[in-house]
């Protein structure tokens, strides 16, 4: 497709825009959930459904929004999922329990994921080769910004309104990227469109909430709870089938075909794990700064800025990295700055050194910003761009499903520890002593109701568990991301450092017979 170098650059804004506003809505919760505690007073299961019910939504859906926007046309779909985004984000911000927070947070999820492959495929529709490589690793360093934006804009809100304001400022963001993409954003879709099967949506969604449900659960109550197990068994099953129905379907919701390609399969696989690794960084460090520390909201969202300014530096040196090392190298040192990042992390303590903190995470947002820039530019740049739509969507997938799993599965980690190392003074009456076993922000509510001395007792105690339990999920990080860096270096290699487009490649020179 081409367009005037205005129009591109005003296409790369409003995508740039939509992407924002997706990852500070996901993070910017991690600072409300301890002002939401206070006032909604949710369990440890409850808690983690809040902080993951949008982005397992996003994740379960981002394949059928993905093949709905090369049918209808990812303009099209792009447009109808900000203006639901809006409204979902006016249901969140008047949410007055914690069971409708988190169905108003999947309904967020839904929105945002018609958003998230619209946006890559339109880019992917507009730019090719180098240039399509620079754009998405300025996109994905800005995209890093909106995480680190998201606890910035939520300390300042959280300062000066009540918890639901840091969901009602999307309303006005909504609307400038309406108008705007109705104005500027150029139309694209499959002109030989695929139909959606309706039982692979409902087998890839149920399979996921079930694998979903049995990670949060078994770290918490183990697998005594027939619930779970019927969970797990129902979870994978459908899973299983909905990778068996997919090749038997002429118009399949996924095309397997594309793991074929190894550039493709390994990058998706790497981003899986990075992601698991790395989106709970902001939701510890949240609670850390916040509970442990005793910062204010505004400080600990101030706290993360040379964070976001590693993540921009980070998107502009991909490029250059790629066309220097090769694709998997950058990854590689993507994966081991992250993993220098995770390590240095891990040495934190109850007293917090903030020039402890600086280094790890400006090492931290470049290795984050190197990792998303050439997945996401390689995932793109080995389909075409009919497809680009059902592509984004898997590496959207891949990233929104590693984060998501992060957060369950290493927030249950440290849950677990944390009640591990614990000790509840005698005398403390039994239902206090479960709010304190549930979680920090529950061991500061009740130590601000009991005797001075008691309170301080128990304070010193949970925080002493969570940073213990912290240090160990954060040394689990390094040395996961130490093997990826590995991994990358074998899996990746021979990806060619420029990946031209599918369709242009010319046509094979017919051989003369005779």
């Amino acid at each position: 497709m081409t367009i005037g170098k205005g129009r591109k650059i005003g296409t790369v804004a409003v995508c740039v825009l939509a992407q924002l506003l997706i990852a500070i809505d996901l993070t910017v919760l991690h600072l409300v959930l301890p002002s939401l505690s206070e006032q909604l007073h949710p369990s440890t299961t409850e808690l983690l459904w809040i902080a993951d019910a949008y982005g397992f939504a996003l994740a379960g859906l981002l394949i059928t929004m993905g093949n709905v926007g090369d049918r209808v046309g990812r303009k099209k779909l792009l447009l109808i999922g900000a203006s639901l985004f809006g409204a979902a984000s006016v249901i969140t911000a008047y949410a007055p329990s914690s069971e409708l927070l988190i169905a108003a947070r999947a309904l967020l999820g839904v929105a945002a994921a018609t958003l998230m492959p619209s946006t890559l495929s339109i880019l992917r529709n507009v730019f090719t080769g180098k240039e399509r490589a620079a754009v998405i690793g300025v996109s994905s360093g800005l995209t890093i910004l909106g995480f680190g934006m998201g606890p910035l804009v939520g300390g300042f809100l959280l300062d000066h309104f009540w918890w639901g304001s840091v969901f009602l400022v999307n309303v006005p963001v909504v609307v400038v990227m309406v108008i705007a993409g109705a104005l500027i954003l150029p139309e694209s879709k499959n002109p030989a469109p695929s139909r959606i099967d309706v039982p692979s949506v409902l087998l890839s969604v149920a399979g996921m909430v079930g694998i979903v449900y049995t990670i949060k659960e078994i770290a918490y109550k183990g697998w005594e709870n027939w619930d779970i197990v019927v969970a797990a068994v129902l979870g994978l099953g459908c899973l299983l089938a909905f990778v068996l129905r997919q090749p038997r379907l002429a118009e399949p919701l996924m095309d397997l075909k594309l793991f074929a390609q190894r550039a493709f399969s390994a990058t998706v696989g790497t981003t899986i794990l990075a992601m698991f690794a790395q989106l709970a960084v902001s939701l510890m460090f949240a609670q850390y700064l916040q509970l442990v520390a005793g910062w204010s909201p505004l400080k600990s969202g101030l706290a993360g800025l040379p964070g976001m300014g590693g993540a921009i530096l980070g998107g502009v040196l991909a490029p250059l990295a790629i066309k220097a090392f090769g694709r998997a190298v950058t990854i590689a040192l993507g994966c081991a700055f992250s993993a220098v990042g995770f390590a240095l992390y891990s040495g934190i303590g109850v007293t917090i050194v903030y020039t402890d903190l600086l280094f790890a995470m400006i090492v931290f947002g470049v290795g984050l910003a190197l990792i998303l820039s050439v997945a996401t530019d390689t995932v793109l740049g080995v389909v075409p761009k009919d497809r680009a739509g059902a592509a984004s969507a898997i590496s959207e997938t891949a990233t929104e499903l590693g984060g998501a799993l992060g957060i369950a599965i290493l927030g249950s980690v440290l849950g677990a520890l944390y009640r591990r190392e614990l000790v509840v003074p005698d005398g403390v009456p039994p239902e206090a002593a479960g709010a304190i076993s549930d979680t920090l922000g529950g061991a500061v509510q009740v130590a601000a109701q009991l005797p001075p001395e008691q309170g301080a007792v128990i304070l010193t105690s949970a925080k002493a568990a969570f940073v213990d339990g912290l240090q160990v999920t954060m040394l689990c990080s390094a040395g996961l991301m130490a093997l990826l860096a590995v991994s990358a270096l074998f899996t990746l290699r021979g990806v060619p450092k420029e990946l031209e487009d599918p369709e242009d490649e010319p046509a094979p020179v017919p051989v003369p017979v005779g």
